[in-house]
């Protein structure tokens, strides 16, 4: 089966104010929604766009597995435990809170920043946090979330090009450029689609286009 959530549809937030806009595809925030709550381990999956100069001020996190995907411009991350980090286009990032740490998310580049922020449950709570950074991943390369029972799939897409999605019991696909065809569905940039039980679907780039593609189990007992 096959759900598909246009990007329109998304909850607006952030702070027009302070330059930064936010689009929310789960229930986030003042924007509660309990039949879109998460889908397998994926709680939130959020297109941030911060002005130069603009920013996310300290702020904690706990048992959640938070893997950022930066689309345009530099993200600089500092947290509690001493890690300060600039990503860049085709860097993935990835910050276990585990028992708890805290953060500051910025733009201090020249440049408007556009990232897609992916918040995924962990199996077990608590442990020391960790922080990993992969520089330039390449294309179809896998990046595990074992505390979350995750792969996620980049997937960069020529026009007329084809490529599997993954057999598993739940698979995310998020359209972050260009159009791709998903089974029957057409997806455009900030559309997703949330597939289950989805064996043998395939996406086909409608023009150039890139993906973020989750693979994930079932939900743990208690999801």
């Amino acid at each position: 089966m096959i759900q598909v959530r246009r990007g329109h549809e998304r909850y607006p937030g952030g702070d027009a104010e302070a330059g930064i806009e936010s689009l929310h595809a789960f229930s986030f925030g003042p924007h509660f929604d309990p039949d879109n709550l998460r889908f397998g381990a994926l709680i939130a999956c959020n297109e941030e766009r911060l002005a130069p100069g603009a920013g996310f001020d300290e702020h904690p996190h706990r048992d959640t597995e938070i893997v950022t995907w930066v689309v345009e411009g530099e993200l600089t991350h500092r947290d509690s435990a001493g890690h300060e980090t600039t990503v860049r286009p085709g860097d993935l990032q990835r910050l276990s809170s585990a028992g708890g740490v805290r953060h500051v998310e910025r733009n201090d580049g020249a440049r408007p920043l556009r990232f897609v922020q992916m918040w995924l449950a962990p199996r077990e709570f608590g442990g020391e946090p960790s922080y990993e950074v992969v520089r330039g991943i390449a294309d179809g390369t896998p990046y595990a979330v074992p505390r979350a029972g995750a792969l996620l799939h980049l997937r960069r897409l020529a026009e007329g090009e084809r490529t599997a999605v993954p057999d598993a019991a739940r698979a995310y696909v998020q359209v972050v450029r260009g159009a791709v065809r998903a089974g029957a569905e057409c997806l455009e940039a900030g559309d997703a689609a949330r597939i289950t039980d989805g064996a043998g679907v395939e996406l086909r780039g409608l023009t150039a286009a890139e993906c973020l593609v989750w693979e994930m189990g079932e939900e743990p007992a208690y999801g």
